[in-house]
């Protein structure tokens, strides 16, 4: 298959394994297109999301908060609105946006903050890599960046035209993922973004074709599974995370019968490259899942 229109061909196949793209959600109604940013205040609401719209080369009223990951030094003097999660419905009124644009993970949790605040979200598919780029393009048609956005386009599929010749020969082994909070955990499906890392470089996530990002499953499910291999993710407080998933598979006893955790095939993966949305180090992510699933070489 030739480089040209390979974007479009990861985006049909996202489809196919059953990937969500929820792209823009324009809540004003108006069916805005084509909007020129320059004319527009608008905020970020997730560091994933400041990152996006700074390869736009969009300029923000307002960013969030946040002590895991780096904001743009482009926005560094520009209002702080918050955390993702908790944002500040009285700052970001005395901003007055035309726009706050967040991840769709978020939406139930900002909707009622910018209806508190009286401005209009835009939320985008940051959960797989093939929604950050599909919501690359959909950005770019909104706020007049498409020629950023297609290159942003054709650079992913230049380097995932290359990448998966490196794997396309090799037997893909079976993958069970687990995303660790403090004092918890759950499993990751194929529509999350560390599902869509496993799945781009041809692992088989043994929940690859649930319906929602992360489930509960028992460990007895997950042993039915049989997967060749264990991920470990942390979504906060790594280090916490880490402890717990360490505890848990040396006091419970049922993790001993995994064939995974027999041949010490159990890892876990840096919090800054495997996060719950995606980010433009996918093929640093990508580099770190290469020995993991397939071994070294």
């Amino acid at each position: 298959m030739k480089r040209k229109g390979f974007i479009k061909t990861m985006f049909a196949i996202v489809g196919l394994t059953s990937v969500v793209l929820t792209g823009c959600v324009d809540q004003t109604g108006t069916g805005v297109r084509n909007t020129d940013a320059g004319n527009l205040k608008i905020a970020a609401a997730s560091p994933a999301v400041t990152e996006l719209m700074a390869r736009l080369d969009i300029d923000l009223v307002g960013v969030p908060e946040s002590g895991l990951s780096k904001i743009p030094s482009r926005y560094d003097g520009v209002t702080r609105i918050g955390l993702a999660m908790n944002p500040d419905a009285e700052v970001i009124k005395t901003l007055d946006p035309d726009y706050v644009v967040g991840p769709s993970a978020l939406q139930s949790d900002l909707q009622p903050k910018l209806d508190a605040a009286g401005v209009s979200g835009v939320f985008i598919n940051l959960e797989s890599v093939e929604g950050l780029y599909k919501s690359v393009e959909e950005l770019g048609e909104l706020f007049g960046r498409q020629e950023e956005a297609r290159k942003m386009t054709d650079e992913f599929s230049a380097f995932y035209y290359e990448y998966r010749k490196v794997n396309q020969f090799k037997e893909s082994p079976r993958v069970l993922v687990l995303m660790g909070l403090p004092g918890s955990y759950v499993v990751a499906t194929g529509k999350s973004y560390v599902g869509s890392l496993v799945r781009l470089a041809g692992g088989i996530n043994v929940y690859e074709n649930e319906e929602k990002n992360f489930i509960t499953a028992n460990t007895e499910d997950m042993q039915s599974k049989n997967p060749d291999i264990i991920l470990r993710a942390a979504h906060a407080m790594p280090e916490d995370v880490m402890q717990m998933f360490q505890d848990e598979f040396e006091t419970n006893d049922i993790w001993k019968h995994f064939r995974a955790v027999r041949e010490k095939a159990v890892y876990d993966l840096p919090q800054d490259q495997f996060g719950m949305s995606a980010k433009f180090n996918f093929p640093k992510a990508l580099e770190t899942l290469q020995p993991m699933i397939y071994g070294e070489e």
